[in-house]
């Protein structure tokens, strides 16, 4: 062993070479409000559940993404139409009460996977931040997409990038 090597003098001018190279490279951090982050295609975000073109709920309460939940964060009660509610519901029966806990969600997106209608789908948004656990429990009024009739832009803002299956 050198006499350099045994008072780490190479080791230390090394390191501080390391930390000097760090302060020219570009950094990591964005300025959150003014600034966001792009994320993948693929990324999984909060749920939608989603209307046709006509602006009738997809969802027929078939339970098929409540039973795929592995974290079971998924609850609905179904409901049967009545006469005159064909303009607000797709189906003969709907789900009247919907509730998605994102407190137990993990994101996986089997939900959206298991559902035959295309009710459900993990949309690009964030799920916010807040101090209460009774508003992470998302009811139905919350998580279902604007009526892309009545409020065409924010529809077309919660659709994005995703085709819209005209059925």
């Amino acid at each position: 062993m050198t006499f350099l090597e045994s008072i780490y003098l190479w080791n230390i001018l090394k390191g501080m070479g390391i930390t000097i190279s760090h302060l020219f490279k570009k950094k990591a951090t964005i300025n959150y409000p003014e600034q966001t982050r792009s994320f993948s295609k693929v990324w999984r975000g909060l749920h939608v559940l989603n209307r046709d073109v006509e602006g009738r709920e997809n969802c027929t309460a078939c339970g098929l993404c409540a039973v795929a939940c592995p974290a079971e964060a998924i609850t609905m009660e179904a409901a049967e139409r009545l006469p005159g509610e064909e303009h607000l519901y797709r189906e003969e029966k709907y789900a009247a009460k919907y509730e998605i806990n994102m407190l137990r969600c993990i994101f996986c997106g089997l939900c959206e996977e298991a559902c035959p209608k295309d009710a459900i789908y993990l949309s690009q948004s964030i799920v916010p931040a807040n101090y209460g656990r009774k508003s992470f429990i998302y009811k139905k009024e919350d998580l279902l997409i604007p009526h892309p009739i009545e409020e065409k832009e924010a529809y077309e803002k919660a659709v994005g990038e995703r085709e819209i299956i005209k059925k």
